[in-house]
């Protein structure tokens, strides 16, 4: 009986691709690879990515939730036609996972170029979870960034507003030091995430204010979109003085 069951139910799966895999989260990692930053901080900025999704912390959020799963893709991006895939859609419900999908983050290379298309990066998340085999509970694009200017490709305020209305998050990461441009001189960047780039219900900006820092702020930022009540990952969150949060109203 029990193998004509599991034999109807891969019948059903191979004939209807539109059946998806439950889990409690689908996850976009928008990556900055603009031009300013080099080959030293993209190592640099998947090594904390890496670093981050294995962590015990981070595994016990994920664990916690209603299926003790979530779905991860790690994107690079740059201008309005590079947008680099560099992990595909992995589930991550465990330490094995986990690690696999750090060793493929730092073994590709860097494939995404040029000037800031954040709009376009937006909507490419969007793609990414709009044509996936997965069903999460929610949706959430991650996109971090060190500015907020978009050079080329479809305004941010449209993108964001395409991405919103459709039920997914946009939350952000704001870097201000990696080996180390700095804060932006001429605006305040949480402000402009804030204000352009972030979205949905709970949204939130969280800053990396150093190179020390980075890995750690990544970390906590997982653990908030990963918890299935976000004002328990809040409360984690804002009890770290170095690493800075602004939430978004309802959009």
């Amino acid at each position: 009986m029990r193998i004509a069951i599991a034999f109807v139910a891969w019948f059903l799966i191979s004939v209807n691709p539109s059946v998806s895999e439950e889990l409690d989260l689908e996850l976009v990692l928008l990556a900055d690879a603009t031009g300013s930053i080099d080959e030293a901080e993209i190592r640099f900025q998947r090594a904390g990515y890496a670093e981050a999704i294995t962590d015990p912390s981070v595994l016990n959020a994920i664990a916690s939730n209603a299926y003790g799963k979530i779905v991860v893709t790690y994107v690079e991006w740059a201008d309005q036609i590079s947008q680099d895939i560099v992990v595909d859609w992995t589930v991550i419900d465990g330490p094995a996972s986990a690690q696999v999908f750090a060793a493929k983050l730092m073994e590709a290379p860097r494939q995404a170029y040029g000037r800031n298309a954040i709009g376009a990066a937006l909507l490419k998340g969007k793609e990414l979870i709009d044509t996936n085999s997965y069903q999460g509970l929610r949706r959430v694009i991650d996109l971090s960034a060190d500015s907020a200017n978009n050079w080329n490709g479809p305004p941010i305020r449209g993108a964001r507003e395409t991405v919103v209305s459709s039920g997914i998050v946009i939350n952000g990461l704001a870097v201000l030091c990696r080996y180390c441009s700095g804060r932006p001189v001429s605006y305040d960047l949480e402000q402009r995430f804030y204000d352009e780039i972030i979205g949905g219900p709970a949204a939130f900006v969280v800053t990396a204010d150093s190179a020390e820092t980075f890995a750690d702020a990544v970390r906590k930022k997982l653990i908030l979109e990963i918890a299935t009540r976000p004002q328990d990952a809040e409360r984690i969150l804002l009890k770290l003085a170095r690493v800075q949060l602004k939430r978004a109203p309802l959009r």
